[in-house]
């Protein structure tokens, strides 16, 4: 086998290790665990910290009024959950909502600076033993905030994660189909991390976190929720994962708002790592490294360069033993052919889901090199452009089944 070969063939277990190796790995490693170690003792339901639910909004006049009904109807008892709301120089007339209700607490900033600086900013607020993180444009199930605080009994903990649900009112929408597939997935993973060490990272959708382990970060931070639940775990403490809190929302209004959104995630985990190198030192962070470089680290960094690079190499190897090569070329081929026919009816309101896969994780690829490229040129802001997103339709409780 020539080195051209190994260079192929390294490169295919690359992608399916990143894509499913891993993924499978983690979560039969998960269930076995849990399988050894047997019914766990009971917490206790009586465990209700003093806790603030937190969200940042910027120009979320079409989502605050759900939102906050939404938080005051959480089963929590209303004298130990404060609910903060923190306005980055929104100018919509979201202030004119929350003030309708007196239980918010409201902190306006007049100036955007961005959601970082408007979380440090709210942090100096929080007096609770608990402070749980949110979306405005989510919606929480009522049980939220009770299953995510169960687990700060145990002091190892220092970060809990809930799960990111997507409604998909249309299936057969490409953001649709191919979001909601990929955080039905991406619990899987988590649930099997937690299980043997832990998650790695949360989403900003719904997470909290002992309050006393919260570090103000820099004012530039662009993914906020992977670099304080991470930075948690860095020092020490485990991420674990809260099946049962989860944070409804629509998916992006179109394959192009998605790839927006992508987009930024890229740029945020190359800031991340150039910020946190200690994710990359498995002699001092042992499994959490090795857990952050399988789900994170190849997906964000190398999978990309692998999908870029196999083509090239696939046509150089045409004359080698030629069946096999010229077969998975034109599995290649029909893959990002099925992607481009995937834009094509998504853009036409046509539906297909057979393409949506494909598309989606094309998008991905192609919205990491992009990410990396704003990123190292200095043009990824930190103030965030909202995807935009189904809003017309509020997500469901069991819409996900």
């Amino acid at each position: 086998m020539t080195a051209m070969e190994i260079s192929f063939w390294l490169l295919v277990g690359i992608i399916f290790y990143t894509y499913l190796g891993y993924g499978a790995l983690v979560i039969v490693l998960g269930r076995v665990k849990g399988f050894l170690r047997g019914k766990q003792s009971a917490t206790s339901d009586a465990y209700e910290p003093q806790a603030t639910l937190l969200f940042a909004a910027f120009n979320e006049e079409a989502w605050l009024k759900k939102k906050i009904e939404n938080s005051l109807d959480l089963d929590y008892p209303a004298d130990k959950l404060k609910i903060m709301v923190v306005s980055d120089g929104s100018n919509d007339g979201s202030a004119e909502i929350i003030e309708k209700f007196p239980r918010i607490i409201h902190l306006h900033g007049a100036e955007r600076q961005g959601k970082m600086a408007a979380l440090n900013r709210a942090m100096k607020f929080v007096k609770t033993e608990i402070v749980i993180f949110s979306d405005a444009n989510t919606m929480l199930n009522r049980e939220a905030i009770r299953e995510l605080v169960s687990f700060f009994q145990d002091s190892a903990v220092g970060c809990v994660c809930g799960e990111k649900r997507v409604y998909t009112e249309d299936r057969n929408e490409a953001s649709s189909a191919g979001e909601g597939t990929y955080w039905r997935y991406e619990s899987r993973i988590k649930e099997g991390e937690a299980s043997v060490g832990s998650c790695i990272g949360s989403s900003g959708e719904l997470y909290a976190i002992r309050t006393a382990l919260y570090r103000n970060e820099p004012a530039d931070t662009l993914l906020d929720d992977f670099i304080i639940s991470l930075g948690i775990a860095l020092r020490g403490y485990r991420i674990q994962y809260a099946p049962k809190a989860y944070a409804m929302e629509t998916a992006s209004a179109s394959i192009d708002e998605e790839f927006k959104r992508k987009t930024r995630i890229a740029a945020g985990h190359l800031q991340s790592i150039l910020r946190m190198p200690g994710l990359l030192n498995p002699f001092r962070h042992g499994v959490l490294v090795l857990q952050y470089i399988s789900h994170k680290f190849l997906r964000s960094f190398v999978a990309p360069l692998c999908f870029a690079a196999l083509i090239p190499l696939n046509l150089f190897l045409l004359p080698e033993r030629w069946p096999l090569y010229i077969l998975l070329f034109i599995l290649q081929a029909l893959f990002y052919l099925a992607a481009g026919a995937g834009y094509l009816f998504q853009k036409r309101s046509l539906s297909s889901r057979l393409f949506f896969v494909p598309l989606y994780i094309t998008v991905m690829n192609a919205s990491t090199l992009v990410g990396f490229s704003r990123y190292l040129r200095g043009r990824q802001s930190v103030l965030w452009e909202k995807a935009a997103r189904r809003a017309e339709t509020s997500p469901k409780e069991d819409s996900r089944k």
